[in-house]
């Protein structure tokens, strides 16, 4: 790859340096935050020799170049611009401060969750196994070592307000030991467990608002919203002590007043308030999720992909983290599966059926990257970018996670979906593999029937209405000058080793059908191409000498081996100016394979050819 040459077309398509607020890259990936994206065009993008997609999420525009040449196309890239290296935070920030506030919201409710879901991962893994071994070997539940092992399996979730309270201290700037001391006060010992309160067990009142509103002695475990609205105010409140008090006395004044008042403030006001609307937000999920017939996990299972499209999607951290908290059960995650998988069905279904070898190499990776459950490659990289497989994933999502809901499928953790999911659904494993499956394969068909390959920016076919194709003549797939076999400086083309033919030199990027006929062999590096005419000419056309050391770089192939073309479709387009670049003469023989079953063979034009001129005359 020309690596400077392919960061400047970057940075033209995306409208110059002065449109570019910030760049860092990942291990295959370009992440840039650019100040105005209607200057910045996707399709430019698209069609770069190296860039292999291009999607927009969580505020930055992605372009994926891939693995040990991103980091080349990096350096030369911030080069050209002028700027200096960001790292991927300090993009993440740039392309945050951009965002509206509810985004911003939601996305810090990301930030949060996301650093505990190993710790609900690991409890949640040894819990579902624990389950279905103490189902398969009842004896097995009774023992000692099982007993310690259960332990383990619910530490996480009998201390989350800990964890969500130190996470939660780190993302709003706080102290983060400060925060830990906020969860443990919302579940202290001396509370009341809000567990045993659920199942009866009776409380008393600590504090009393003029009588109005009593407090009980109700600890919060299994809360989320309540932890973090608290530790939120406990680094407000220290921030603003920082300031003004004096650093003599810093150390002493600050952590026992945001304790002192932070504690008071999320066990009488902050607690009770949004302890409620945390319930009123998990009964609205768990009773959309419970409309018969799955109609309702129906309707999540379909707009589950927008929300990812919208970066709202970690809103469901908190509403999976209070399910597991409350009973063990988390029901969404079936529906983010179903979701996901749908997804990743559709984009395989693209990569089997189209016919352009770069979306191909694209879509594959990103649809097994989604059965795993990281689906942005495939949303952004290939659903979206051609709509319809988008559609066909939200239906089988939709699909998918209705069963899940009827068959009432569940996970004992979050953070995981996918085949990984499997770890985590064992009590209900059959149900999960039946929603994989059938949100996999509905997609996948849906896709594969409505996905259609995008027109080509270049005309398919070469202009034929004023043309008169008469028999014994082969037309030129090429448009630039003909030159005679023995001319090429191949000695192999040019003794006649594999045929007889002319060659072009050609002065436009493409190569067309010069009649009706099927695809016999396509290299697979495009440069080369076998053609059996439908008269039973077998012709060899070879784009440039020795280009097959490209190695495919520079060629796009628009039609794939054993596929019936027409008379002036575009077979391939090559980049002419690159290949020349190389240092590669682009000089293409046109080659009859099968000299034997003609009379005669001879050049039929002279100097220039356009597409479709008589370019050699035959006689069987």
């Amino acid at each position: 790859m020309d690596y400077k040459k392919c960061a400047s077309e970057i940075l033209e398509a995306i409208g110059g340096k002065d449109n570019l607020a910030s760049a860092a890259h990942c291990a295959t990936r370009l992440r840039l935050v650019i100040a105005d994206n209607s200057k910045a065009s996707k399709q430019k993008l698209e069609n770069i020799d190296g860039v292999k997609g291009v999607f927009e999420a969580s505020g930055q525009l992605q372009i994926i170049i891939g693995t040990g040449t991103v980091n080349k196309v990096y350096d030369e890239f911030i080069g050209l611009a002028g700027i200096e290296a960001a790292t991927k935070d300090e993009v993440k920030a740039a392309a945050a401060a951009k965002s509206p506030w509810y985004k911003r919201s939601i996305k810090t409710l990301g930030d949060i969750f996301v650093p505990i879901i190993p710790a609900i991962v690991a409890t949640g893994l040894l819990n579902g196994l624990l389950g279905g071994l103490g189902r398969a070997f009842p004896q097995l539940a009774d023992s000692q070592f099982f007993g310690l092992l259960n332990l383990f399996s619910n530490a996480a979730l009998v201390f989350l307000p800990i964890l969500i309270a130190v996470s939660a201290a780190k993302i709003f700037g706080g102290n983060i030991y400060l925060g830990a001391v906020i969860g443990m006060i919302m579940i202290h010992p001396d509370l009341i467990n809000a567990w045993n309160v659920g199942s009866g067990a009776e409380t008393s009142t600590i504090w009393s608002w003029f009588g109005l509103w009593n407090i009980q002695n109700t600890g919060y475990q299994g809360h989320v919203i309540p932890v973090v609205i608290a530790v939120l105010v406990m680094c407000k409140i220290e921030k603003w002590l920082h300031k003004r008090v004096h650093e003599t006395f810093d150390l002493f004044v600050t952590p026992l007043l945001s304790v002192l008042i932070t504690g008071f403030l999320a066990m009488t006001i902050i607690g009770p308030i949004f302890s409620q609307v945390e319930t009123w937000v998990l009964t609205g999920a768990k009773a959309l999720i419970a409309i018969p017939f799955g109609i309702g996990a129906f309707i999540m299972g379909g707009v589950y992909a927008p929300t990812v499209v919208a970066g709202v999607h970690h809103m469901y951290n908190a509403i999976e983290l209070a399910m597991i908290a409350e009973n063990g059960q988390n029901t969404w995650m079936p529906i983010a599966t179903a979701a996901n998988v749908a997804q990743g069905a559709a984009a395989l279904a693209v990569a089997f059926k189209t016919r352009k070898q770069k979306v191909k190499s694209l879509a594959l990776p990103a649809s097994l990257s989604a059965f795993m459950g990281i689906t942005e490659p495939a949303i952004f990289g290939v659903n979206i970018r051609f709509v319809k497989p988008l559609i066909a994933g939200m239906i089988g999502g939709a699909i998918g996670a209705a069963v899940a809901s009827v068959m009432k499928v569940y996970a004992t953790a979050n953070g995981v979906t996918g085949i990984f999911g499997f770890l985590i659904t064992t009590p209900t494993f059959l149900g999960y593999l039946l929603t994989f499956v059938i949100a996999s394969v509905i997609a996948f068909a849906i896709s594969y029937m409505i996905y259609k390959d995008p027109e080509d920016a270049q005309p398919e076919t070469a202009p034929i209405a004023d043309k008169v194709f008469e028999e014994g003549f082969i037309y030129s797939a090429l448009k630039g000058t003909a030159v005679a076999m023995d001319q090429v400086p191949d000695e192999t083309f040019a003794a006649n080793v594999l045929g007889i033919g002319v060659a072009v030199a050609p002065e436009d990027t493409k190569v067309v059908a010069p009649s009706d006929g099927v695809v016999s062999t396509l290299f697979d590096t495009h440069h080369a191409i076998g053609l059996t005419l439908d008269d039973g000419t077998e012709l060899l056309i070879h784009i440039g000498i020795n280009t097959v050391e490209l190695k495919g770089e520079g060629y796009e192939a628009h039609i794939s081996e054993g596929e019936r073309f027409k008379r002036g479709q575009t077979l391939i387009t090559f980049n002419k100016a690159l290949i020349e670049e190389k240092g590669y003469n682009t000089i293409t023989p046109v080659i009859i394979t099968n000299p034997d079953d003609f009379a005669k063979i001879e050049k039929a034009a002279d100097g220039k050819v356009d597409f479709l001129d008589k370019l050699i005359s035959i006689e069987k």
